[in-house]
């Protein structure tokens, strides 16, 4: 099995945490998450899109976005729950993750951490700052107004993998994360977890 990879984006850690969780092996290629030019070439015929994370299975069958390749993995394990509600309640702050948190959060650390040209793009990461925080209001109210200890239930599911990956390197961004508490002893719980692997592992 096949990973084509960025090193530092959250959403190809999202696949790379959980396959660690499962004790999945799979081997890398990691591609330039600025220089883009050879995806085309390396990415053809395996996802439309030209992103990352795409992944090759062992019978050679593609398949891309994040989302799905964490469903993929996480169907009929303890990430995804066998309640009908609460797996439609994970799917919910998935959606909530690649709607609302990662187009604000993720933009901005790129922007300010990677990209290079921080000052070009200063009205972007001045409105998706706003973005930013609005998501991380929104996570910090639904953990600290619940008894659970992860985002649904009380078991680590795909919904904390999913949000875990970009918030946790907000800081990147310039996202001061100090006055949310929940979301800090959240984030505590999510790295104790046995089979965790940082991102920059």
């Amino acid at each position: 099995m096949l990973l084509f990879n960025s090193p530092i984006s959250g959403n190809c850690y999202k696949v790379r945490l959980l396959l660690a969780h499962l004790g999945i092996p799979y081997e890398r290629r990691d591609l330039d998450v600025v220089d883009r030019s050879s995806r085309g070439e390396v990415l053809d015929g395996l996802n439309p899109d030209l992103r990352v994370p795409t992944l090759v299975l062992d019978d050679g069958r593609p398949l891309a976005e994040s989302g799905a390749i964490l469903w993929y993995f996480g169907e009929g394990t303890r990430f995804v729950p066998g309640d009908r509600f609460a797996r439609a309640k994970v799917l919910q702050w998935m959606f909530f993750e690649q709607y609302t948190h990662e187009p604000a959060i993720a933009v901005v650390r790129f922007l300010v951490a990677y990209s290079g040209e921080a000052d070009r793009y200063a009205k972007v990461i001045e409105r998706k700052t706003v973005d930013g925080y609005r998501a991380l209001d929104a996570l910090e109210a639904h953990l600290g107004r619940s008894d659970d200890p992860y985002v649904v239930g009380g078991t680590l599911t795909l919904a904390d993998i999913a949000l875990y990956a970009y918030t946790h390197v907000a800081h990147e961004g310039g996202f001061e994360l100090g006055g949310y508490a929940a979301i800090g002893e959240w984030l505590d719980r999510v790295a104790s977890e046995p089979g965790h692997v940082p991102i920059e592992a």
